[in-house]
């Protein structure tokens, strides 16, 4: 798919793209500066520099392998020595660890939404850890960020050499310049720029806040889909990938902000990286819209376990358990028969970090809004509140089939137990009283007047044998 250059932004004009999770795509943004039969000939077409951005290990698995070949203008090396970034940012972890700014505790948490700044803030300067685990340095671990931000970014690109992000905007739309061309991201859809990727995030909204989850050492998935079949869920074709795009004018002072082991890092150049004329391969960024999402449900009895609503996995080495899912719960029917239809009361070995995007969530009345967090993490119990439960039971078993519109809620779940920063837990969106939305769970018990005595007998031939104890309710 060809893409010619164009010195609009894309806020003025319509965005192409190519289709497909995890093919291996070619684009060119001049027709011919893509090398035939080769890709690193003695002399690229039109002069251009070949070079080559590696996902994964020389090694990997052939299905697993992930690279692309970039041909730009000037190559990527070209630029001053990094330095530490002399405004320091207090609120990026990459470590997690008992060194680290965060502390792990099994209380359930929310927080309220947070406030646009008021100073001119960039996506750089908005992006905030609040949890996460394990270590970018040793290339297994996620982190879970917020960003508020209502600038755009200028005469900068930010660089994650950490690990990739899957941001998830709430409020704003996003316009995203990559080396492999451009992205429109708005609200209800998600944008996954892989790690290594320079990129730089307009604001034609101005005011913009979402969530941001980094994975360490893996990448991104569509999961199995086992006994669901041949289709559902994801579907690959709707994953879209940035056709080539290239801007060729100089920039002064350009500065390249680097991600490294959480701290950033910055380096001077003349240019913009953003020169890539012609690129292939299957290491790329991109957007999927959420309200492509094909869901499914249980049509009888019960509620189905949330990995039903499986976007995306970042898996570990042990099969079916994930470094971090994705997970979204979108409109959809609910018609189990003599069924809790609301999630169940839960307690996980999984930790489980949502969020909001609009509407409501089924499983909380009050409480929970766009733009805000919540954390249950491992083994922490937590499921629907006071409210939801009462109006759930209320409305009785001949509830009919109901469709849940206008929402959507997502999970970050995570193998990994997070720890939690400093700031997060101190910050004033922490809704101290979280807590409350169950204590008013009463008890429904119906034997109250019975004789619900637990006798404990041992028959004492089986004692004497060594036979077990037997609980007789009576």
């Amino acid at each position: 798919m060809e893409n010619s250059k164009s010195n609009k932004s894309p806020e003025e004009e319509e965005v192409e793209y190519q289709s497909g999770f995890g093919n291996h795509l070619a684009s060119e943004a001049i027709p011919g500066a893509l090398p035939k039969g080769q890709n690193s000939p003695l002399i690229c077409p039109f002069g251009l520099y070949a070079e080559q951005i590696s996902g994964t290990s020389f090694t990997s698995p052939r299905n697993l392998n992930l690279r692309s070949w970039l041909y730009r203008i000037k190559p990527s090396v070209t630029h001053e020595p990094f330095k530490r970034r002399e405004a320091s940012h207090e609120k990026l972890v990459s470590e997690f660890n008992n060194q680290s700014k965060a502390s792990s505790t099994p209380t359930q948490l929310r927080w309220n939404p947070p406030h646009i700044p008021d100073e001119p803030t960039d996506f750089i300067d908005g992006l905030y850890t609040v949890c996460g685990a394990g270590s970018s340095f040793l290339r297994h671990g996620f982190a879970i960020h917020m960003y508020t931000a209502n600038k755009s970014m200028t005469n900068c690109a930010f660089c994650n050499a950490d690990g990739d992000f899957l941001i998830v905007p709430q409020q704003g739309r996003l316009w995203i310049t990559t080396e492999c061309g451009r992205l429109q991201v708005s609200p209800g859809e998600i944008a996954v720029l892989p790690q290594g990727f320079r990129f730089a995030v307009n604001l034609p909204d101005g005011p913009s806040r979402g969530y941001v989850a980094e994975v360490f050492g893996t990448h991104f998935q569509l999961p199995d889909l086992g006994p669901i079949g041949a289709n559902g869920l994801a579907a690959p074709r709707d994953f879209l990938v940035p056709t080539a795009w290239f801007e060729e004018s100089s920039y002064p002072g350009f500065t390249i902000v680097q991600k490294f082991g959480g701290e950033l890092f910055t380096a001077r150049q003349d240019f913009s990286p953003f020169n890539v004329v012609a690129w292939h391969g299957n290491y790329a960024p991109y957007k999927y819209d959420l309200s492509k999402f094909c869901p499914y449900n249980t049509v009888l009895i019960d509620h189905s376990d949330p990995s039903i609503n499986t976007v995306l996995t970042a898996p570990t080495e042990k099969p079916g358990v994930a470094l971090l899912d994705f997970v979204i719960f979108p409109p959809r029917w609910l018609v189990a028969e003599h069924t809790f239809r609301p999630p169940y009361y839960h307690r996980n070995c999984m930790s489980e970090f949502m969020g909001l995007i609009h509407g409501g969530y089924e499983a909380k009345a009050d409480g929970f809004l766009p733009g805000g967090a919540s954390l249950h993490n491992c083994m922490t119990p937590h499921g629907p509140d006071t409210k939801t439960y009462e109006a759930t039971i209320a409305r009785g078993d001949e509830a009919g089939p109901h469709k849940i519109t206008d929402t959507m809620a997502f999970m970050f779940e995570s193998c990994l137990i997070p720890r939690v920063c400093s700031w997060a837990l101190e910050s004033p969106l922490m809704d101290r009283d979280y807590y409350h939305c169950w204590i008013g769970l009463r008890s429904h018990f119906t034997g109250e007047g019975t004789d619900m005595k637990s006798l404990s007998i041992q028959n004492a031939h089986d004692t004497e044998s060594g036979g077990e104890s037997m609980v007789v309710n009576i």
